[in-house]
């Protein structure tokens, strides 16, 4: 009998993968017998995630990389094939936020997060299209966020750059569809991860009342994301 979600033989990146969500989903892949290379610009937490999926018994690999350079994300995939011989699956994950009113971002901190977790998403894809298109196919999950259809104040520049990737989705989903190429896009709402503990910390009452409208009464946990990026593939 085929084994449903079965990713023994596939090879996957994770963007942003050393933690949080990201982990999260390079833990489903793992599990799921998928080979994974976390991309990150922490070395010290990208090795501290590798050895956490070794330990998982599985086959994993490490880049220290910043996916806003197209040289970077071929650079990625190179590596990739290199250590494990095809490119399967990517997952765009890489993201940062600067909280502020609209009014008092700078130039350069809005393309800061426009380019970490837009730009590097398209030339990432940009970069394992020819992998994939070689191995016959592949999928391509794009990490947007809840504010992708909702506003925040504190959010302008993080929220503009998840609405685009939701553009960006649909867009590469329509060009690829004919290359046995997937790609989709999650949606994550308040999830507890490093970048939201900061949030916690910079938006007086945002864990009150993120609480009081979740009905579980409690942040989401990125292991939830194992079975997500599993589905998907």
């Amino acid at each position: 009998m085929t084994k449903l979600f079965d990713l023994g033989g596939r090879v996957a990146i994770v963007t942003g993968g050393n933690g949080g969500i990201g982990l999260g989903m390079a833990t489903g892949l793992v599990r799921a017998g998928a080979a994974v290379v976390i991309a990150g610009r922490n070395a010290g937490k990208n090795a501290a995630a590798v050895k956490a999926l070794e330990a998982l018994g599985a086959k994993a690999a490490a880049v220290e990389a910043d996916v806003t350079g197209q040289a970077a994300c071929r650079a990625l995939v190179e590596a990739a094939l290199d250590q494990f011989g095809r490119l399967d699956i990517l997952v765009n994950n890489a993201g940062i936020n600067i909280r502020k009113q609209p009014q008092d971002y700078t130039p350069e901190e809005w393309k800061s997060v426009l380019d970490t977790n837009l730009t590097s998403a398209f030339l990432c894809s940009q970069a394992a299209y020819p992998a994939m298109l070689k191995a016959g196919g592949g999928k391509i999950i794009n990490i947007g966020s809840m504010l992708s259809i909702f506003g925040a104040a504190f959010a302008g520049p993080y929220g503009a750059s998840k609405g685009g990737m939701v553009q960006l989705t649909k867009s590469l989903a329509s060009a690829w569809a004919k290359d046995n190429i997937q790609v989709n896009a999650v949606l994550p709402g308040w999830i507890d991860t490093e970048l939201t503990r900061a949030a916690r910390k910079e938006v007086t009452g945002l864990h009150e009342r993120v609480l009081a409208r979740t009905p579980a009464g409690r942040w989401g946990d990125p292991a939830a994301f194992a079975g997500i990026a599993v589905s998907l593939d």
